[in-house]
């Protein structure tokens, strides 16, 4: 496989997949530059070597071209993070993009528009009716997958060299981030030194030998995290399920939750967890109070009480105190952490502290010698909002791609370029 370090792009054109999928308020100003700036090595390599640039991102989930989902509003950043002037092309594979592609020098760089303006980058139909029959929807499959195959082929075409660098897309086997690799051969396609250091902290989370492995799992639902709850029983020592999941648990072993969060479809699913988890001799560790609410956007009042005492009109918002010391002293202990999933509703001031204090013990455990990875995307939002994103071993920029890693499914992103 062809190492980014080891080649020369002098007088290359390299199409490089990027993740600038950044949050933007609504005067378009970006409130998060983390993964432009994490893309800036790979970047900044093939313009010293030489070569020039053509970077490739999706914003949003636009369901065709649009202003507020334009790529346009991060040029200005992207420019001044990278040191040159770049170009903008308002249409990803149209004649613009051509042309200017092939006006690039060395040392030139061109954004290219939202790739997502086009369905064919993801593959999907748009616009079916709700009531398409099944013959519609086959015939209409059909037609986008041709389709795509003339999208992934413009794109290519645009450059001689192949760079992936944007993890958090990994696992789509989208255009821009599998089927255009096909286009180039083994030494004209390799992985950005982002992708490098993503893959290489999963491979460390999944594969390191040093003990306690901590997970940290959170989320609103147990559904949308069972498979790789259920691949991390077989890994870890000690297993944290926090966040809205911790209601389901406390209702299927009997408690009252009042009007959290719940899915009673998984309740059951939840005390063969619990009972999975003894066999493996796994330590699965949930919340014992919480910090209520009595509403969620307006309420006047909150307090503590046990997590599975919540009386009716209540609901559970964030762990509470005797909770965040049980969780620091098993997270403390660790010498591999994988956190993801806040333990509440962190974006509302009154219910941070839970996510921070396990933020702050993992910070702690990493400062004693230990290994750990905080991905998904309201994970990373925490570490940064409470400024510790330093002082964890690695911050990753997929949400998804990482989970599906850890689950154990090949990426598409990822085979392609590994073969």
């Amino acid at each position: 496989m062809q190492l980014i370090e080891d080649f020369n792009f002098a007088g290359k054109k390299a199409f490089v997949r990027v993740d600038f999928n950044v949050p933007l308020d609504e005067k378009f100003n970006i409130t998060d530059d983390t993964r432009i700036r994490g893309a800036l090595p790979t970047l900044k390599k093939i313009l010293a070597d030489g070569g020039s640039v053509i970077m490739a991102s999706h914003l949003g989930r636009p369901k065709g071209a649009n202003d507020a989902e334009s790529l346009r509003h991060i040029l200005g950043r992207v420019s001044e993070l990278l040191g040159v002037s770049v170009e903008f092309a308002d249409d990803c594979v149209g004649e613009q993009a051509k042309t200017k592609a092939a006006a690039l020098k060395g040392g030139d760089a061109m954004l290219l528009e939202n790739l997502r303006f086009y369905a064919e980058e993801e593959g999907k139909p748009r616009g079916l009716a709700k009531d398409a029959s099944d013959e519609e929807k086959a015939v209409a499959k059909k037609a986008i997958k041709e389709s795509q195959k003339a999208f992934t082929a413009k794109l290519a075409a645009l450059a001689d060299v192949y760079v992936n660098d944007a993890f958090g897309t990994a696992h789509r086997a989208h255009a821009s981030t599998a089927l255009i690799a096909e286009h180039f051969d083994s030494s004209h396609k390799m992985f950005g030194f982002l992708m490098r250091k993503e893959l290489d902290a999963v491979k460390t989370i999944l594969t390191d030998p040093h003990k306690p492995f901590t997970a940290i799992m959170g989320g609103s639902k147990v559904s949308s995290k069972i498979e790789v709850i259920e691949n991390l029983m077989n890994l870890v020592d000690n297993l944290i399920l926090t966040g809205g999941m911790t209601y389901t648990f406390t209702k299927a072993l009997g408690g009252k939750i009042g009007d959290s969060i719940c899915e009673d479809d998984k309740l059951d699913y939840a005390l063969e967890l619990l009972n999975k988890a003894q066999a493996k001799g796994v330590n699965l560790v949930l919340a014992i109070d919480s910090k209520i609410a009595n509403g969620f956007d307006n309420y006047t009042e909150t307090k503590f009480v046990d997590v599975n005492k919540i009386p009716d009109g209540w609901q559970g918002l964030d762990i509470g105190p005797r909770s965040e010391q049980l969780f620091a002293e098993v997270i403390q202990k660790s010498k591999k952490i994988l956190w993801n999933g806040p333990t509440g509703v962190f974006e509302k001031e009154d219910f941070t502290h839970g996510s921070r204090s396990v933020a702050e013990a993992i910070v702690a455990a990493t400062e004693s010698g230990a290994y750990s990875l905080v991905g998904g995307g309201d994970s990373v939002a925490c570490i940064n909002k409470f400024g510790l994103a330093d002082g964890v071993s690695y911050v990753s920029t997929g949400g998804g791609a990482l989970l599906e890693a850890i689950e154990g499914k090949v990426l598409p992103g990822v085979a392609a370029i590994e073969g």
